[in-house]
């Protein structure tokens, strides 16, 4: 699949309806197409089966760099997988597109493909808590995104744990931080750990939590 074929298939799909709606809802000042991410999926999955890693990388680069929101969703989709050998040029590029993250769907997606190869190779963790001291808000956030799996951990082994009290120690330097986005990424964080660990929400949340805003803070101890 070369870049303008899979283009010419995304185009294809098109809604300039949907296309108008999503331009409002995201407000980031890009192209839109319209297109269902359930659509994006399985035009992604079809383009993985035909394609080798650096063919994926290749491509997924070439849709990133459309700028087209839809082409960018399908870039990180097509980089989702749990296992991938040789996985490095596969994170490269997805931490290479961090630095241009300016909404959360867009984000949020690609932080879903990096966070496949985080498990993978979790001493990368180093290169993201860089992320944490960014001065650009959505990289700081998806230090926190990228880092859910080990959220989700019902028996975490110590280098787990270990990882747990890191990102726990950057969101607690994140807490006084008034962006709405970031005070949601804590958030989501710590209630996803509520689920497995309630004990390390709770001290979080007694020892930071009148540093959060409020909807963050009622938020994060939502299933405490």
């Amino acid at each position: 699949m070369t870049p303008e074929g899979a283009l010419a298939q995304l185009r294809a799909l098109s809604d300039p309806e949907r296309a108008a709606g999503s331009a409002a809802y995201h407000k980031a000042d890009r192209a839109y197409l319209g297109i269902r991410v359930p659509e994006l999926t399985e035009l992604a999955r079809t383009w993985r089966e035909g394609l080798d890693v650096p063919g994926r990388v290749a491509l997924a680069d070439a849709l990133w760099k459309t700028d087209i929101h839809e082409a960018r969703i399908a870039a990180a989709k097509l980089l989702t997988q749990a296992r991938i050998r040789d996985d490095g040029p596969v994170w490269r590029l997805i931490a290479s597109w961090v630095p241009e993250f300016d909404a959360w769907a867009i984000a949020d997606h690609a932080c879903d493909a990096g966070e496949r190869r985080l498990v993978a190779d979790p001493a990368r963790i180093d290169e993201v808590e860089g992320w944490t001291r960014s001065q650009h808000m959505w990289t700081r956030r998806a230090a926190l995104v990228i880092t859910l799996p080990w959220t989700k951990l019902n028996h975490p082994s110590p280098s787990d744990e270990a990882i747990r009290d890191r990102v726990l120690g950057w969101a607690a330097a994140y807490a006084e931080d008034r962006d709405w986005f970031i005070q949601k990424a804590i958030a989501w964080w710590l209630r996803d750990l509520s689920k497995h660990a309630p004990d390390r929400t709770s001290a979080f949340l007694s020892a930071y939590g009148h540093k959060m805003k409020p909807f963050a803070r009622k938020e994060a101890g939502k299933h405490i």
